[in-house]
């Protein structure tokens, strides 16, 4: 099945709306207990399911969600990553989670450079902002290579309200006068 537009490429990585292919791959990542440790969680494959289908689904309800991120060089589905707001979500975030196997390799930093730049140029989003677990020091470094600050904690929306969250983010202003430095 071919993917849908839009389709981002970088150096490394192709950024893709998610396809029923992706599904096997993103159970198991949603599988893996230190993958999702700071996710929510690790998830059965029909719960697994479900998130495909919610962020395939805000592709066609919202006109974006997180796209998948295909390794150039092998083909292969190593995560997800963009732009993500669902109902009651507390900003515009962009966000990741890749597969163990790439982790350390600069892919959610070089994936989620692409989203920010979509979300700005084409989506319009005048701020970004990252919902980083408190304990995610990986996640937080990712955050600081993109530019972002620590902007405020604040709760998750239903049904993870008892979940608290740091708030990464920054303006479009803040990210475009970086670019050009």
């Amino acid at each position: 099945m071919a993917a849908p537009e839009p389709t981002l490429e970088t150096d490394r990585l192709i950024l893709r709306p998610p396809t029923a292919e992706d599904f096997d791959p993103w159970a198991a990542f949603a599988a893996d207990e230190e993958a999702m440790r700071h996710l929510g969680g690790v998830q059965a494959r029909s719960v697994a399911w479900r998130g495909i289908c919610t962020v395939t689904g805000a592709w066609a309800i919202r006109g974006h969600s997180m796209f998948s991120v295909i390794e150039k060089a092998t083909g292969r589905w190593v995560g997800r990553l963009g732009p993500w707001q669902p109902a009651d979500w507390p900003g515009t975030e962009v966000g990741w989670g890749l597969s163990r196997d790439v982790w350390g390799q600069g892919y959610a930093t070089e994936g989620a450079s692409a989203a920010i730049d979509y979300v700005f140029d084409v989506l319009g989003w005048s701020e970004v902002i990252h919902c980083i677990d408190p304990a995610n020091v990986n996640s937080q470094n990712v955050a600081k290579r993109l530019g972002s600050a620590w902007l405020r904690q604040d709760r998750m929306p239903a049904p993870f309200s008892d979940q608290v969250c740091d708030i990464w983010g920054q303006s479009r202003e803040q990210w475009r006068a970086r670019a050009k430095a």
